[in-house]
C-alpha cells in the first residue's frame, strides 16, 4: 500500500507540474504579439515542397500557392521529387515548378530530401530574401506569404513559424480533435513560449528562412521529427524561431484508423525517441542557468494533451481509492487542462462546430490509449513510411 501511495503522489506531482506549466504559457499567450515589420515591401521567396509519390494532388498544392495573394513574379516554385515513382516530378514541372528528382534509397524521409536540395542549391538561394517550405498535401492560406514577407523584413527574425492548422477538420471527430489540439499545440503554446522565452518551435510546414541561415547550416535534422530536432540545434547556435500566427497554413489529417494509428506511432514514437535523447542535455544547460533552454526541456517532458488528460483521470481514479486527502488536485489538474483547451480555441476563433466536435474527447482518449499501448507492445520501426492520403483512399 505504501508503494501505491508513494507513485499516486509521484504522479500527482508530474501532473501538477504540468498542468502549472501550461497555464503559464495560457496567461502570456493572451498577451503575446508576434514581431512584424507590417510597412515593408514584399520580398522575393523560393517556395520549397518536398514531395513523394505526390502526383494525385501536387498539381493543386502548386495552384493553391500561386493563389496567394502575393506578386507572382515574387514567388519560385521548386518541388524536390524526392524517391517518386510516380508522375509527381511530371505534373510539378507542367504545373510551372522547377523539379529536383532525388533518388537515394539509404537516406529517406523529409529531412534527408531538404538537406540535400540545399546543398545542391546553394548557389542559387542568395537571390531570394526568404525560403518557405510547404508540404506536398498542404493548403497554405490566401495571406501566408503576405504574413511571412513582414516577419522576415524584422531586423530580429531570421526564422518564422507560421500557425498549422488541419485542412480536413470536419471529415470525422478524429480529425475535428485534431484541429482543436493544433489551436492549442501550434498557437497557444507557441505564442506563449516566444511571449516568456523569445522562442518558438519549426512546426515542419509554413515555415520560413534567411537564404544567410540554410546556406549556413543546411537542413541537419534527419530524425522522424525533424522540425524539433533543428529548433534544438538552432537554439544551440543563439538563434531563435519567431512565431506569426497570421501565416497560416494547413495540412491533411489521417481521416481512417489505420491512417491515423500509422501517424500518431510515427509521430510520438519519434518525438518520446527524441526526448530520451536530448532531455538529459537540455536538463544539464538549464542547470546550469541557460534558461533559454527552459521551454524545449518542458515541452519535451511534459506529455501530449490526451497522454496528459488520461494520466490526470486515472491518478483521480487512484486518489479516490487510496488516497481522498488529494482527491483535489487531480481535479485542479484537469481544471486547468481545460481552461488551456479553451484557451487555444478563443484565440483562433475556433467555429461553433468545432466546440460541438470536443463532446467526442472521450472517444479520441479511448483511441490514444490503445495507440499508447500498441507503442508499448509493439517495437517502433525506424523505416521511414509515407502516410496515404485521403485522395489515394478513393
Amino acid at each position: 500500500m505504501l508503494i501505491v501511495k508513494i507513485v499516486i503522489i509521484i504522479m500527482i506531482g508530474y501532473l501538477m507540474m504540468a498542468a502549472c506549466w501550461l497555464m503559464l504559457l495560457t496567461l502570456a499567450s493572451w498577451v503575446f504579439r508576434p514581431k512584424l515589420a507590417r510597412d515593408s515591401v514584399c520580398i522575393k521567396f523560393l517556395v520549397v515542397i518536398p514531395a513523394h509519390n505526390e502526383g494525385l494532388q501536387i498539381a493543386e498544392t502548386l495552384g493553391k500557392i500561386k493563389k496567394c495573394n502575393y506578386p507572382e513574379a515574387l514567388l519560385d516554385l521548386a518541388v524536390i521529387a524526392d524517391n517518386c515513382d510516380d508522375n509527381t516530378a511530371d505534373i510539378a514541372a507542367g504545373s510551372g515548378a522547377r523539379v529536383y528528382e532525388r533518388n537515394n534509397q539509404h537516406e529517406r524521409g523529409k529531412g534527408a530530401a531538404l538537406d540535400w536540395f540545399l546543398r545542391h542549391t546553394k548557389a542559387r538561394l542568395q537571390d531570394y530574401g526568404g525560403i518557405v517550405f510547404i508540404d506536398a498535401d498542404s493548403c497554405p492560406d490566401r495571406e501566408i506569404f503576405r504574413a511571412l514577407s513582414e516577419s522576415l523584413s524584422h531586423p530580429e527574425v531570421e526564422v518564422v513559424q507560421g500557425f498549422s492548422g488541419v485542412a480536413n477538420p470536419y471529415d470525422n471527430w478524429r480529425t475535428a480533435i485534431n484541429s482543436a489540439a493544433f489551436n492549442v499545440f501550434n498557437h497557444l503554446r507557441m505564442a506563449g513560449n516566444e511571449k516568456l522565452f523569445a522562442n518558438a518551435m519549426l512546426k515542419g510546414l509554413g515555415m520560413a528562412f534567411t537564404p544567410d541561415l540554410l546556406i549556413k547550416y543546411g537542413w541537419p535534422a534527419k530524425s522522424e521529427v525533424e522540425d524539433l530536432e533543428f529548433t534544438i540545434m538552432l537554439l544551440e547556435r543563439d538563434i531563435s524561431v519567431k512565431y506569426n500566427p497570421e501565416a497560416i497554413i494547413t495540412s491533411e489529417m489521417a481521416v481512417n484508423r489505420k491512417q491515423a494509428d500509422g501517424q500518431r506511432r510515427r509521430w510520438e514514437g519519434g518525438r518520446f525517441a527524441l526526448a530520451w535523447t536530448m532531455v538529459p542535455t537540455l536538463f544539464k544547460n538549464v542547470l546550469h542557468a541557460r534558461f533559454e533552454y527552459l521551454f524545449l526541456l518542458m515541452d519535451l517532458i511534459i506529455a501530449p494533451l490526451s497522454l496528459l488528460t488520461f494520466l490526470t483521470l486515472a491518478s483521480s481514479f487512484a486518489a479516490w481509492m487510496f488516497m481522498p486527502a488529494l482527491i483535489s488536485f487531480p481535479i485542479t489538474i484537469l481544471c486547468m487542462i481545460f481552461i488551456y483547451v479553451v484557451s487555444g480555441q478563443l484565440q483562433r476563433n475556433a467555429p461553433l462546430k468545432l466546440w460541438f466536435y470536443l463532446s467526442a474527447v472521450p472517444l479520441y482518449l479511448i483511441w490514444k490509449a490503445a495507440v499508447y499501448a500498441a507503442m508499448l507492445i509493439y517495437p517502433r520501426s525506424t523505416v521511414w513510411f509515407r502516410t496515404p492520403r485521403k485522395s489515394e483512399l478513393k
